[in-house]
């Protein structure tokens, strides 16, 4: 099994997720909740020390709202071998359908 390297995102990602959360009025936990992830998952994103999977990320943006070019700022921060978006959960999700 190959052990990814964890990636972090540019400086800008966290604030300007947290800017679109602040920007709806939801508070962390509301939105985590909306979302479907946690809310340790999210401060984690917001603080800049994780990198969204393109599943996290696409439910986070439903849930905000984000403008053009916010969504497009955020989705250069995503990665689509972790978490929801890992190969072995695909392979397994996929086995179970």
């Amino acid at each position: 099994m190959d052990i990814r390297e964890r990636r972090i995102p540019s400086p800008s990602f966290g604030p300007a997720l947290r800017a679109a959360r602040e920007r709806t009025g939801l508070g962390l936990r509301e939105t985590a909740r909306r979302a479907g992830v946690s809310a340790g998952y999210l401060a984690n994103l917001e603080a800049g020390r994780r990198s969204p999977s393109t599943a996290a990320l696409s439910a986070l943006t439903d849930v905000l709202g984000p403008t053009d070019a916010e969504r497009a700022a955020l989705a250069e921060a995503a990665v689509d071998d972790a978490g929801r978006d890992h190969p072995a959960r695909r392979c397994c999700s996929d086995a179970a359908a």
